[in-house]
């Protein structure tokens, strides 16, 4: 996707029905601090409202934030959409309550990582730093 500014923008979204943000929240604005651009969703998004938000704001990265436990059906049809559209330069995260045990399957997928509760939000930024040097992004 063309760069529209030189700074990382990242789509936070809360998939489905789960109502709980304040973590999401938090992420949000430590990437901000951070000094990326950061739109957030809110919450209950559909996979089709997420990937046409990070479309149109032509997003570097989207992280998702899930406890409602629909993980398995909500990331993979995220992705099934951004390859539709042709989005596989966007970088995809997620955080929440994710079972080790489908870890791995959703990487395989074409989740870029999964971060758990606990995990600092300075590591998820620097993830984010790091894989965009990787793949050219701002």
């Amino acid at each position: 996707m063309q760069q529209t500014t030189d700074r990382i923008r990242v789509v936070v979204a809360k998939p489905g029905l789960d109502g709980h943000d304040r973590g999401a929240k938090v992420v949000a604005r430590a990437l901000r601090d951070a000094g990326m651009e950061v739109i957030y969703t809110g919450i209950r998004q559909t996979p089709e409202m997420i990937v046409e938000t990070a479309f149109q704001e032509d997003a570097d990265v989207i992280g998702l934030s899930i406890l409602s436990g629909a993980h398995l059906e909500v990331f993979p049809e995220i992705l099934r959409l951004m390859r539709e559209k042709e989005m596989s330069d966007v970088l995809v995260i997620a955080g929440g309550i994710i079972p080790e045990v489908d870890r791995d399957p959703l990487l395989e997928q074409g989740l870029s990582a999964i971060f758990g509760p606990g995990t600092s939000t300075q590591d998820i930024v620097e993830f984010i730093r790091k894989e965009s040097r990787t793949r050219d992004l701002p």
